[in-house]
Order: C-alpha cells, then structure tokens, then sequence
C-alpha cells in the first residue's frame, strides 16, 4: 500500500524520481511499470494489477451515462503505461505533465491503492481545502465514521 508523501523535482526533460517506499511497492507486483492517468488536478499512479481491477470495474459498469462514457475516455484515454528506469525514475508523458501544470517542485501522495502526482502549488492548495473542509460538521461527521 502507497503511504506518505513525498517532495520531488520533476527533470527538464520530464522525469521524476519514485521514492524508493513506492518503487519496492511496483517491484512487489513483478512489474517495473505504472499506469498514469489524470484526475483532479493531479495524476494518478498505479501498479499494473491494481489499474487492470479499475478497467474491469469499468468495463462491467450496468449503466452507459452520458458522464460515464465522458468518464472512461478522459480517465482510461488519458493513461500512460510508464516504465520505471534503473534509477528510478518515470517519464512523465507531456500531455499529463500539462494537465497537472507540473513545472518544477512537485509531492507525490501515497493514497492506499495508488499514488498521486501533484504540483507543488496545487498540493498546498489542496490542503488548505482540506483545513476549510475540516470547518464543515458534515465532513467531521462523515471523517467520524471512519472511528478517528
């Protein structure tokens, strides 16, 4: 399971380093590569088995919307098999480096079942939502309901 975070660098020529915690993770799984795909503002990383569970989940979905079919060709057209080089690192490709407006100083989030890629800026961003977030009954309720 990916765990904590992480602050990198992202290369000029687009590449990051995995933290050695998450690159033993990828290795676990036998494979040296990650699906990266793009998703709030950020990229989402996964190990090969866990990505072939969500495009499951995906292909077996009962209902076709209108929002889930914009879903899968944003989420699954999007990803990018990536191969973890032997230092360590993955090339980020251009249009999902793009997305999540990767530019120099960047943190990688352990998130359980994946780990997220985000721009410095927006991850400050994104934890100063969360300290908002914290102010709303409704969320310490539903945060509650978790027994923390």
């Amino acid at each position: 399971m990916f765990r904590g975070s992480s602050f990198h660098t992202i290369d000029k020529k687009g590449r990051i380093i995995i933290p050695s915690r998450f690159r033993d993770i990828i290795a676990n799984t036998g494979q040296d590569l990650i699906m990266i795909t793009r998703m709030d503002s950020c990229l989402f990383a996964y190990c090969m088995d866990e990505w072939t569970e969500i495009e499951n989940k995906i292909l077996h979905l009962p209902q076709k919307s209108d929002f889930m079919r914009r879903f899968q060709r944003i989420f699954i057209g999007s990803c990018q098999e990536c191969k973890c080089d032997a230092q360590g690192r993955v090339l980020i490709p251009p249009a999902l480096k793009k997305y999540a407006e990767l530019d120099k100083e960047i943190v990688l989030v352990g998130v359980i079942d994946r780990f997220e890629i985000w721009s410095k800026q927006k991850w400050d961003h994104e934890n100063e939502q969360m300290d908002i977030d914290l102010g709303d009954e409704q969320v310490r309720q539903e945060i509650a309901q978790l027994g923390l």
